[in-house]
């Protein structure tokens, strides 16, 4: 190479700037830098805890049920759940300055994640456990507006019924299926997103 570069940092470099928008590679016809920059907005799978006491807050956690099933007809389907699995299921919340801040419903396929059927997760939230567990190599995040639920209402202090705003998450490693969550946040809860 002319400037002493490895071909595999050349190659990588190409890759991230492409992954970016701002260049465009092309099969055969080589890579070529965009006229217009494509922009796009990243989103990070953020730590709930952390979340709350960067704006300045005081965090507390609440394990609200934990439950080793079989999974549910849905989650089989969703996760591509052999027969027989076992799944670990828990309902949490999370405060902020001691408010209902996210209702957080999560699955565990225990197949791919053994650990998680001791784990203890009375005084730590699942999602902070899994950060440090298992690396992913693929998310699905969908985000919606919901309407709350009874259980939902009880525990985020609103009425059944309320719009809230709700993130759909489902995690994979190596093409199986880690989690999948469904984060319901407080009346009220924006979520922004800078590129």
């Amino acid at each position: 190479m002319h400037y002493g570069a490895a071909r595999a940092t050349v190659s990588r470099a190409m890759r991230e700037l492409a992954d970016d928008g701002i260049v465009e590679r092309r099969r055969k016809t080589g890579t070529r830098v965009r006229l217009s920059p494509i922009r796009q907005a990243r989103f990070g799978i953020p730590v709930v805890k952390t979340e709350i006491e960067e704006a300045g807050a005081a965090y507390r956690y609440a394990l609200v049920r934990s439950e080793i099933v079989p999974p549910p007809d849905f989650l089989r389907a969703r996760m591509s759940l052999p027969a027989g699995a076992d799944v670990r299921h828990l309902i949490c919340m999370h405060f902020s300055d001691g408010s209902p801040y996210q209702f957080e419903d999560r699955w565990i396929n225990l197949d791919a994640v053994p650990d998680a059927r001791e784990a203890d997760f009375a005084a730590e939230g699942p999602n902070e456990w899994l950060v440090r567990q298992v690396p992913f190599t693929r998310a699905e995040i969908s985000f919606s507006a919901t309407d709350a639920t009874l259980q939902q209402a009880q525990h985020l202090d609103c009425n059944p019924g309320d719009a809230l705003f709700s993130i759909e998450r489902q995690t994979e490693w190596e093409g199986r299926a880690v989690t999948f969550v469904k984060l319901v946040y407080r009346r009220g809860h924006r979520m922004t997103t800078r590129y």
